[in-house]
């Protein structure tokens, strides 16, 4: 066990995990958490690692760059995957997890460890000595995120992101929708998700209802910045008459059973939680205001009687200008002993964000340790996200999702069907040797 105590700033997922990952390597953390005292915007739960925008932690298999990732995970121990394959529910190709269930099992496994101390008050101020990690997340408070600002000596870049509908299942009308997965890997019976299903008609229709209905404004200081991985429903409606069934609507890989067609277009709904009793309403991100949500939604087959657990709401999320501040070690370049870690350190999505906050908890531990721990390589996940972080261009840098773009190209041309195989193959053959340079 090491004397030196690490502070770490925001109990979310990137701190849980550089937590975690301090604490198996026997060094002594102060994990700073402000709910339940005070909460942002998109926070509900009193819990650690709360999962606010939806429980889909996307696709799989290895042969996606977020199914990589998440196996470099499970291979160097990851809290955050051994969470979420412990509350994992159906969700067809991707994983998904009991958010809820996913949280509270992330929150005992950090207190049953007698090297953290979580510490429930909001900081505003950064500690003054020490080493620090400050994964406080996308939606720091004023207090904390002027005292960011005030340290990196450069203007915070922000987007926004906005937060699915929830249903509650005992008001879908089974009668309307059918259960299915894309490409009849679901059946009437058995399907992972329910497809509400629309005719030509029904899909303009509510298509012009979206563009009509009163949407929730931004202050007058805020630009509408969307990444166009998370764009609301609204702004894909505007874009053209069919860029929604292109998108979250689209029908592609889906036959209602009853008719044997493929239908115009349709709502999908992912289970929310295991027992099944909430559906998240799948890229129905948006603004519209809460009451023209309830009536438009309500148009949707299926949906008429609808009762909603959660409605859809917008908020902004806060990141830095990685490039142009940070070491690949995720150290801030002019004080060394601050580290940034998860989604404010510009990478999107709860996978990315843990994985940055175990590798930030990783590289504190070689750096009060002692001993050169080299940055994985960019043919691994880890590595590519860590590479797009610090050498994207400065001037226009938006935050990214892992995606094989960021690896380094393969050495022959690989057929599209086999190009994931061979990146995987390449990146955990690298990872593995990169992970025997990590102390015990």
């Amino acid at each position: 066990m090491f004397t030196q105590k690490v502070h770490i700033i925001g109990g979310g997922l990137a701190g849980c995990e550089a937590a975690w990952q301090l604490a198996k390597r026997g060094h002594k953390v102060l994990l700073y958490e402000r709910k339940p005292l005070s909460y942002s915007p998109a926070h509900k739960s009193p819990h650690l690692a709360e999962l606010v925008c939806s429980n889909s932690l996307r696709a799989a298999s290895i042969e996606n760059a977020v199914g990589l990732l998440k196996e470099e995970m499970r291979r160097l121990g990851s809290l955050f995957m051994e969470a979420a394959d412990a509350t994992a529910v159906p969700a067809g190709k991707a994983l998904a997890v009991d958010r809820d269930a996913f949280s509270k099992y992330i929150e005992n496994r950090l207190m049953e460890l007698s090297l953290i101390t979580i510490i429930r008050e909001e900081v505003t101020e950064i500690p003054s000595e020490g080493i620090v990690i400050l994964a406080p997340g996308p939606l720091p408070l004023d207090a904390l995120a002027r005292a960011i600002e005030q340290l990196t000596g450069s203007s915070y870049l922000y987007f926004y992101d906005a937060i699915s509908p929830i249903v509650e299942a005992h008001s879908i009308n089974m009668r309307r929708v059918f259960k299915a997965s894309r490409y009849g890997e679901g059946t009437e019976e058995d399907g992972d998700y329910i497809n509400c299903p629309l005719s030509e008609e029904e899909y303009l229709r509510f298509r012009e209802e979206v563009l009509r209905a009163d949407k929730m404004p931004l202050r007058e200081f805020e630009l509408p910045i969307y990444l166009e991985s998370c764009l609301p429903i609204e702004v894909l409606a505007e874009r053209g008459v069919l860029t929604l069934a292109h998108g979250p609507m689209k029908p592609v890989g889906l036959i209602d059973p009853r008719t044997g067609k493929q239908p115009f277009a349709v709502v999908q709904l992912r289970k929310e939680n295991r027992e099944g009793t909430m559906y998240n309403m799948v890229g129905f991100q948006t603004r519209l205001t809460w009451p023209e949500q309830k009536r438009i939604f309500r148009m949707i087959p299926g949906l008429e009687n609808a009762e909603f657990a959660r409605l859809g709401s917008i908020h902004r999320n806060t990141f830095i200008n990685s490039p142009a501040l940070l070491t690949d070690h995720l150290q801030l370049k002019k004080q060394k002993r601050i580290y940034f870690a998860g989604q404010i350190s510009g990478v999107e999505g709860y996978v990315e964000s843990a994985a940055m906050g175990g590798l930030a908890g990783i590289f504190v531990a070689a750096e009060i340790e002692g001993f050169e721990l080299p940055t994985p390589p960019r043919t691994t996940a880890h590595g590519a996200l860590i590479h797009y972080l610090t050498t994207a261009n400065p001037k226009n840098f938006q935050p990214m999702n892992v995606n094989f773009g960021l690896f380094p190209p393969l050495p022959r041309k690989i057929s599209h069907h086999s190009r994931g195989k061979f990146y995987s193959d390449r990146a955990l053959k690298d990872w593995q040797e990169w992970l025997t340079e990590i102390r015990p």
